[in-house]
């Protein structure tokens, strides 16, 4: 146990942890804020698609450039950001109705994934290309924090000035679309925030681990209270000790981030789900 927090210590003085502590940290805000919209509006398989979907530009962008490109992180993270919005507008724009919308998702999904595939199995760099799907926290370059922090910027500013209405329009979408608020506008440009936080969490935890954090939270955070003000700040909680939480425990074993943060982010849950079970017994 000695060793254990002796190595840790040590580890976290490195400059590379410092950076994938930051990365973690604002991914974690961000996922935070937008999940327990993500849970409210019902469009967690879209998160799903839209994180394959990253995958897929990413790859294609690696395919361009090469992967010995001097301009590969750049063009990853422009690849990816494509793929995610291109994914998201789908979504948003034939997936505008509940009843169509996983039909919808799951037909442009398999498509894009299927293209996926094909242009990791075209790439050189195997490992690059696996990269995208399990992550590289600990390998965050200056220039990708640099494009983490900038996506959770513009999505943070934007869901400000449109909470208000988005909140509505997800809560009681028809009442909000017969009060005037433009749902359907709404719904297209939640999709495209979306899709910008997916790419860059995909670009950092992978595609298999991105859901732990733009879901998972909210989903938890709604088992303890209905206010919108309280959800949030609970997901941005618990999305922060998951993220930074899985990172610090995985420093020393040298292991997968990625267990530590689904772990902890299905105990989060769990114990949620049982603090609040006289909440949804009662209908609260």
């Amino acid at each position: 146990m000695g060793s254990f927090f002796t190595e840790t210590a040590n580890l976290l003085s490195r400059d590379f942890v410092h950076q994938a502590l930051l990365a973690l940290a604002l991914l974690g805000l961000l996922g935070g804020v937008i999940s327990p919209l993500i849970v409210t509006r019902q469009m967690s398989f879209a998160v799903h698609g839209i994180s394959e979907l990253t995958v897929t530009g990413a790859a294609a962008a690696m395919l361009v450039v090469g992967a010995a490109s001097a301009s590969l992180n750049t063009a990853v993270n422009v690849g990816a950001i494509l793929g995610a919005v291109v994914a998201a507008l789908t979504f948003g724009i034939l997936g505008n109705r509940a009843r169509e919308r996983d039909s919808v998702i799951g037909v442009v999904m398999s498509f894009g994934l299927g293209l996926g595939v094909l242009f990791l199995a075209l790439q050189t760099n195997v490992r690059q290309g696996f990269a995208l799907l399990t992550g590289q926290v600990v390998s965050v370059s200056a220039e990708r924090l640099i494009g983490v922090a900038i996506t959770t910027g513009v999505v943070l500013l934007v869901l400000a000035v449109v909470y208000r209405p988005l909140l509505f329009s997800s809560v009681d979408p028809r009442v909000a679309l017969a009060s005037g608020v433009p749902t359907r506008w709404l719904s297209i440009l939640f999709a495209v925030l979306m899709g910008l936080a997916c790419a860059q969490g995909v670009q950092v935890v992978g595609a298999l681990l991105v859901m732990s954090l733009v879901i998972t939270p909210g989903a938890a955070a709604m088992r303890l209270s209905s206010n919108p003000a309280v959800v949030t700040g609970l997901a941005i909680l618990f999305a922060e000790t998951a993220a930074i939480g899985g990172l610090i425990l995985s420093l020393a074993p040298g292991l997968p981030v990625s267990v530590f943060v689904t772990t902890i982010s299905f105990v989060i849950y769990l114990v949620c789900r049982w603090i609040g079970r006289d909440r949804v017994r009662d209908g609260v």
